[in-house]
C-alpha cells in the first residue's frame, strides 16, 4: 500500500497522512476474509460502491439513534452510541461530498441481504434482543473496517485520494465493533461467547455466498 505523507488532500478536504492501524482484533473476530472476487468487482464499480457506502453510513447512524430512543435507561449505551451516531453522520456527509466531486448522483439502491439476514437472527425477548442487536452491530462495524482495509490497496491504483479517505475511515471506525461488543457483555445476563460464535458463523456464510448485485456488504456477484 502506498503511504502518503503530508498536507491536506485538496480534492476531498481531509488529511492524507496515513498512520498504521492494528486490525488484529477485527481479523480475530471475523471468521472469514472478504473474497478477492468481491474486491475486484468493487474496484470496477466504484460509483455504485460509494452510493451504497453512503447508505451504510446513514443506516449505521440510524441504528445507533434507534437504540438511543428505545433504551433510554442504559447510560453507557447512551454515551457510546450518541458519539458513534455523530461520527457515522459525519462520514455520510464526507461520502456525499466525494460523490459530488466525482460527478455521481446520490440515488436509491436496493439494500443487500447482509444486514437484513443478520437482523433476522435476533431473539425476541429482552435482554437477549438487545444483546443480539449489539453483537450484530459489532459484526457490521468490523466487516466495514475489514472492507476498508482490503479496498485501500486496490483503490490506490486508481485514485490514491479515495484510498486516503478509506484509510481515514479505518482509523476512526476501527474501535466501533469493540464498543458494541462491550455493551453486549455489559447488558447480557450470561456470557456472550457462544452467541457471538453463532452469529459470526452466520455472518461468514453471508459474506462468501454469491449475490446478484454488488453492494458494500454483499458477497461476490455472479458472473
Amino acid at each position: 500500500m502506498a503511504i502518503t505523507q503530508g498536507s491536506e488532500n485538496a480534492g476531498y478536504g481531509f488529511s492524507a497522512r496515513r498512520r498504521p492501524v492494528d486490525l488484529s482484533a477485527i481479523e480475530n473476530f471475523l471468521w472469514v476474509s472478504t473474497p478477492q472476487a468481491w474486491v475486484q468487482q468493487a474496484v470496477e464499480s466504484l460509483d455504485t460502491l460509494l452510493i451504497d457506502h453512503a447508505n451504510c453510513e446513514k443506516k449505521a447512524a440510524s441504528t445507533a439513534l434507534s437504540l438511543l430512543y428505545k433504551y433510554v435507561d442504559r447510560a453507557e449505551l447512551l454515551d457510546k452510541l450518541s458519539r458513534l451516531a455523530r461520527e457515522e453522520l459525519r462520514h455520510f456527509e464526507q461520502v456525499l461530498k466525494i460523490l459530488r466531486l466525482r460527478g455521481v448522483t446520490y440515488s436509491h439502491l436496493s439494500p443487500s441481504r447482509y444486514a437484513g439476514e443478520l437482523m433476522s437472527m435476533l431473539r425476541n425477548q429482552e435482554p437477549e434482543k438487545l444483546v443480539d442487536t449489539l453483537i450484530v452491530g459489532a459484526l457490521i462495524e468490523a466487516r466495514s473496517c475489514e472492507r476498508f482495509s482490503v479496498l485501500i490497496p486496490a483503490i490506490d491504483t486508481q485514485d490514491s485520494k479515495l484510498g486516503d479517505f478509506y484509510h481515514s475511515l479505518l482509523l476512526s471506525e476501527s474501535r466501533h465493533f469493540e464498543d458494541y461488543l462491550g455493551l453486549a457483555r455489559l447488558y447480557s445476563d450470561e456470557p456472550i461467547e457462544q452467541r457471538v460464535e453463532e452469529l459470526c458463523r452466520f455472518e461468514a456464510d453471508i459474506i462468501v455466498r454469491k449475490d446478484s448485485e454488488l453492494r458494500f456488504h454483499s458477497g461476490p456477484v455472479n458472473a
